[in-house]
């Protein structure tokens, strides 16, 4: 089975918390709420990209940690060389003359619904460097010079959430089962985290964390506000040295978690047992699509950034037997299933997909039977919020070594999401100290994205 907590690097979830690429922080819903005091509803947005975009996006963010091979899903190689093409064949799609990776099958059914990009990719082979720069769209910073001043990019869902602010009562960033290492706010501080939710929703007992009322105290003594704050005041937090000092005040915003954890439409959008057997099945009857049924019911009520991570696509040894195995077969059942259930529900236009990793995979299979990092190609799935349907945009040479035609970085792919969501991505943002950065350098539209 693979490694859901660890990659190469050798670093366990937790340590992430530690390496501050991008200001990882994670917090209880009562801290959100008490870090949202000067947060406006949606600073800086720029009114013509909303008014293009039409109806306002949400994203699902399915992350896939480690770095998924863009030959065994989206972008295989029958024509090459066996130590290149791998141990899979490949399969037609939905879309003719469109062919996936046999280990997608189910993605492949529903091709005719998303867009596949060949074409992004970047120069570091680094699992940080990559985490940062596709969760971001920006390069980890590297001093030029000793003591030169560094400055990590805030994530996407950190960003959305500086713009956009709670939306009736809900956070605007979460993020399940885990932060990515740089999924957190960096420089624009505590109240832009995101919102965890832990633990797994395929089992009869979950409850989302802080979004009821802790078990000391009952529905009738949750009136008496002395114990409510003391119970909201010892919801877990994660701290980083690169997010503003979390201990500000909580007295003017406690009730706003009161308000939360005793509205029944909170309790209803977090309750994933109240959705219908049959869907719930669709989705698979497993944490990852359980997660992704979660997210979809999260974006419904108004959140507007979501991601769902799945660890363990550090494929450096016996890739073919692990792409055989469950946790393949669940994401391609489960990111099928998300997709449909959208566009079924009339949420696909207003929902922005995005499947994708920190990179590709190298083109020549190992002596281990695995492939290692390659940066240089990868593959991005991304569906709704106006992504043409059955498009497959760009290409790489014919043996996958690298993105050949229509050729985009991260600083694209950010800036195409940005305007996705109505956010004017040529902003400038300040860090605490003042420094203008830019939200996006220099990236230009995908332009198949909005055709």
């Amino acid at each position: 089975m693979a490694d859901l907590t660890h990659n190469c690097a050798g670093m366990p979830r937790r340590d992430f918390l530690q390496l501050g690429l991008g200001g990882v922080l994670g917090l209880g819903l009562s801290d959100v709420l008490r870090f949202r005091a000067n947060a406006a509803a949606s600073p800086g947005a720029n009114p013509q990209l909303a008014k293009a975009v039409g109806k306002p996006v949400n994203t699902i963010m399915v992350w896939l940690d480690g770095g998924p091979s863009h030959y065994e899903t989206f972008d295989p190689k029958p024509d090459a060389p066996a130590e290149i093409r791998g141990e899979f064949k490949d399969i037609a799609t939905a879309v003719p003359g469109t062919r996936f990776s046999e280990a997608v099958p189910e993605l492949a059914k529903c091709a005719d619904k998303f867009t596949v990009i060949r074409s992004i990719c970047h120069k570091d082979p680094n699992h940080g460097g990559g985490n940062h720069y596709l969760m971001t769209g920006a390069p980890t910073p590297v001093p030029v010079a000793c003591g030169a001043f560094v400055t990590f990019h805030p994530s996407f869902g950190s960003v959305v959430s500086h713009h956009r602010g709670l939306r009736d009562g809900m956070p605007a960033y979460m993020t399940m089962p885990q932060v990515s290492r740089s999924g957190g706010p960096n420089f624009l501080g505590g109240k832009h985290a995101p919102f965890v939710i832990d633990g797994g929703p395929n089992s009869k007992n979950f409850r989302v964390r802080d979004v009821v009322l802790p078990n000391e105290i009952s529905t009738g003594r949750a009136a008496g506000r002395k114990e409510l704050r003391a119970a909201l005041d010892r919801m877990q937090r994660y701290h980083d040295r690169l997010a503003e000092d979390p201990a500000v005040a909580f007295d003017e915003y406690y009730q706003q978690g009161y308000e939360l954890v005793s509205s029944p439409q909170a309790q209803a959008a977090f309750d994933i047992h109240r959705e219908d057997a049959k869907v719930r099945d669709q989705y698979g009857r497993n944490d990852f699509g359980q997660r992704l049924l979660l997210a979809r019911r999260l974006v419904e009520v108004g959140v507007s950034w979501v991601t769902v991570y799945s660890g363990g696509w550090d494929h450096h040894t016996k890739l073919f037997d692990a792409y055989k195995g469950d946790h393949v077969k669940n994401t391609d059942r489960g990111v099928a299933a998300l997709i449909r259930d959208l566009d079924e529900r009339g949420l696909l236009d207003s929902t922005l997909v995005i499947l994708l990793g920190e990179f590709g995979r190298t083109p020549k299979v190992n002596k281990d039977a695995g492939r290692d990092h390659w940066p240089h190609a990868m593959s991005v799935l991304m569906a709704g919020a106006g992504c043409p349907r059955g498009a497959v945009i760009g290409a790489t040479d014919a043996k996958g070594y690298a993105a050949a035609e229509n050729v985009y970085r991260p600083e694209d792919f950010a800036a195409s999401l940005y305007t996705k969501m109505g956010i004017d991505h040529a902003q400038i943002l300040h860090t605490n100290t003042g420094r203008p950065v830019p939200l996006v350098n220099n990236g230009r539209l995908i332009k198949e994205l909005f055709a």
